[in-house]
């Protein structure tokens, strides 16, 4: 059977997880009143969060936080969150999906992500490039997003490196039934969404589909436009449904299919890419004294990529096809054995594999003057065990996480015109064990006051796209190598949360993070990079928020300061003190909110990022960048209301890239006016 044979099998199969109805019979009031059993409430959502939650550094974004962005796009609900960063500064309306990675933390990266995102559970990495496809996340269906900092042990845990990104979808009965928004901006640009939820039995369905399109503005500056320069178009749609379902009075059934669909042109005219994606997972959830979460998934990616020439403005790379899969499931236990110990215990495996597919063409005539293919297959198996002890105001954490990772089947063949092999490599199967491990503590010292520590471990595999796929961002080729390893991430950290009146929180945490065998693009050439293992990233600094609420006024803000440098040696030696590629060294959101009456929100949103460099060498430097961006809500009748949103409010020019002087920019000044109901 196919993959989208099984996906539809998957789609068609949903609705027999809905209760069936009961059958007539003729009984007594006395009988009825004994046989009907007590309410199941359905959540959608997994297991409650570990007592140790509070042990690590974690931001938690509530539902109306959500839905209040004024871009509309989950990466800027995320910029609220402190050490939460992109590779690049571009959104993802502007920016080369393959370029969509995040991590957290100031680790440095090369695009992939070196921070875990999961939702509902589900990792939602691209199997072969390990971005995040941003624009298949609807916000408004999202009710909580939890981000925890620091190396993860739990599961999934080989890709939390630099921290774990849970979304939640939101509870079906905490809703409207339906939820809908339409909005335009000034460039016509425009946003549809739905979101209808339908009770079944006892359970529910939840369909939500999501279309973004728009002519996009010019990332040159106007100086650097030529006529072939075109405006960064996009057209993106996302479309899913979610069925909920009792199984018993402590055990729920959970299953999704989702697609989606995201065409974006860069730069020049042609320059155009496309990203699409399939997949479906189950989850079963039981709430019992033994508390269980099994899940299963299906990940099916595409990608293609055009890439223009800068002088002749025609191709010169068509990577058509970049197919890969991605399956997985784990299953977590929390046996109920010693009094006082919250045990968990599990298993987690993952498995990638894609293949690129692109040629090369003559910049003059068209004509194909090289066939390429290159991938392979990487794949972890883990094995966890954590528990948390609490012993009056102290709770303990420790966790032990074993995995079996393997790359096997790697390859990169290269064919000219005359169908001549140009270059070929069988890359060695290799795998390794690996163990990685976990340990804080939290003291309630006082009813306002908790302090915590904490230690830990953390593990990343290489992608495929960073060990077999060479691309080139004109003029600078970046190699790609096979011989990539795995990874490690040793660190700790200390903090504290303090609440010295009701209405004001206030966390502060300081950290000391290093990355061993991080991956980055190393200039070797005038344009020419490859990725390597540098010997260590190493960043400390410190991460804090203050929330305060009084009255109808309503104040977030948080911000990290990071001393981020790379430990070079041999090869690399060169580099050793300076800091990495696209990482800032401060970063802070202020958010200031305003609610006079239900349905009402108005609030501003202060941003600032500091100078970072585009490349390893930082001879080319990102300017620092203020924002001011701005929300309106007005309820005009019911769940109608009208929303005004506000983008860069000051046109501040935002450097996304630069490389030897050829510069694009951020989302200039934006103004939204739009409708929505349910919310």
């Amino acid at each position: 059977m196919t993959l989208r044979a099984r996906l539809l099998a998957c789609a068609l199969l949903l609705p027999v997880t809905a209760p069936l109805a009961a059958q007539e019979a003729e009984i007594t009031e006395d009988e009825l009143a004994e046989e009907i059993p007590e309410e199941i409430i359905v959540t959608g959502r997994g297991l409650d969060p570990a007592l140790s939650t509070g042990i690590y550094a974690t931001t938690t974004l509530e539902r109306d936080v959500i839905v209040a962005s004024p871009s509309g796009r989950i990466e800027d609900v995320l910029r609220g969150v402190a050490g939460f960063q992109q590779f690049r500064r571009s959104d993802s309306r502007s920016a080369n999906p393959s370029a969509q990675g995040v991590t957290l933390r100031a680790l440095g990266g090369n695009a992939t992500s070196r921070a875990l995102v999961l939702l509902d559970g589900v990792p939602l990495a691209d199997p072969f490039f390990g971005y995040i496809p941003l624009s298949a996340i609807a916000p408004e269906t999202l009710g909580a997003i939890r981000v925890t900092r620091g190396g993860g042990s739990g599961p999934f845990g080989a890709g939390a490196l630099a921290g774990t990104i849970e979304l939640e979808s939101a509870e079906p009965g905490a809703v409207h039934p339906f939820m809908g928004n339409a909005a335009i901006n000034d460039r016509g640009e425009s946003e549809l969404s739905g979101v209808l939820t339908q009770s079944l039995g006892r359970g529910f369905a939840v369909a939500s589909g999501r279309w973004d399109r728009g002519q996009g503005f010019f990332t040159p500056p106007a100086d650097q436009r030529v006529p072939a320069t075109a405006r960064a178009a996009f057209d993106s749609w996302n479309a899913a449904l979610r069925t909920l379902a009792p199984l018993t009075d402590s055990v729920e059934v959970q299953a999704r299919v989702a697609v989606f669909r995201d065409a974006r042109t860069l730069r020049f005219a042609g320059a155009d890419s496309t990203s699409a994606g399939e997949e479906a997972s189950i989850r079963l959830v039981g709430r019992g004294d033994w508390q269980f979460d099994a899940l299963a998934y299906v990940q099916a990616r595409d990608f293609s990529n055009i890439v223009i020439s800068s002088t002749r403005f025609t191709p010169t790379l068509d990577q058509r096809r970049t197919p890969s899969t991605g399956i997985g499931g784990k299953f977590e236990l929390r046996p109920p054995l010693l009094e006082g110990h919250d045990i968990r215990i599990g298993a987690d495996y993952r498995r990638a594999d894609g293949a690129l597919q692109e040629e090369a063409l003559n910049a003059v005539s068209g004509a194909i003057t090289e066939r390429r293919r290159a991938g392979g297959v990487t794949s972890n198996l883990g094995i966890f065990l954590e528990d948390d002890w609490q012993i009056g105001p102290l709770t303990l954490n420790g966790g032990l996480r074993a995995d079996h990772s393997s790359i096997t089947g790697g390859f990169y063949r290269a064919v000219g015109a005359n169908g001549l092999p140009v270059s070929t490599l069988i890359a060695p199967d290799r795998s390794d064990w690996s163990v990685n491990w976990r340990a804080g503590a939290l003291f309630y010292a006082t009813r306002r006051l908790d302090l915590r520590a904490a230690a830990y471990t953390g593990l990343r595999l290489p992608t495929l796209n960073e060990l077999y796929r060479p691309f080139v961002v004109f003029p600078v080729t970046t190699e790609a190598n096979p011989d990539l390893v795995n990874e490690r991430l040793r660190g700790f950290e200390i903090g504290f949360d303090w609440q010295p009146v009701n209405e004001v929180v206030i966390a502060v945490t300081a950290f000391d993070n290093e990355v061993e065998n991080a991956i980055a693009n190393v200039t070797i050439a005038p344009n020419l990079r490859r990725r390597a293992n540098l010997p260590a990233i190493k960043a400390r600094g410190i991460e804090a928020s203050v929330a305060a609420k009084v009255g109808q006024v309503s104040l977030e803000s948080a911000l990290a300061w990071t001393d981020a440098q790379v430990r070079g040696a041999g090869p690399s030696a060169d580099l050793d003190g300076l800091r990495p590629a696209q990482t800032p060294e401060f970063a802070a959101t202020v958010t200031l909110g305003w609610e006079p009456a239900p349905g009402w929100r108005l609030a501003g949103t202060l941003r600032h990022v500091s100078a970072q460099f585009e490349d390893d060498r930082q001879s080319d430097r990102l300017a620092p960048a203020t924002t001011f961006d701005a929300f309106l809500a007005v309820p005009l009748r019911g769940q109608l209301a009208l929303v005004l949103r506000g983008e860069n409010l000051t046109d501040a020019a935002i450097i996304t890239r630069n490389q030897g002087g050829s510069i694009d920019l951020g989302v200039p000044r934006t103004l939204w006016l739009g409708l929505r109901y349910g919310f």
